[in-house]
């Protein structure tokens, strides 16, 4: 596994699962013993509360609830 010119590396995707490191997942880099450690950022914010985050104020109707609903019924 090479770093590019950028200074970046693929985590292998079986190593990404088994960590639970998602797209956009906060990380941390610290150096222990001459060995360099990537953990999960600790105050990192969830994936769910990011993607509300970026959601929140996009809506360009007002609709109720009721109304979304019965839009979803209707086939």
């Amino acid at each position: 596994m090479r770093i590019t010119s950028k200074g970046q590396v693929t985590i292998p995707l079986a190593i990404r699962k088994k960590a639970g490191l998602l797209p956009n997942t906060e990380v941390t880099f610290t150096m222990s013993r001459g060995l360099i450690v990537l953990r999960k950022a600790a105050n990192g914010r969830s994936r769910g509360r990011r993607l509300i985050e970026q959601m929140r104020g996009k809506a360009t109707t007002r609709l109720t609830t009721d109304e979304i609903l019965a839009m979803t019924r209707r086939a």
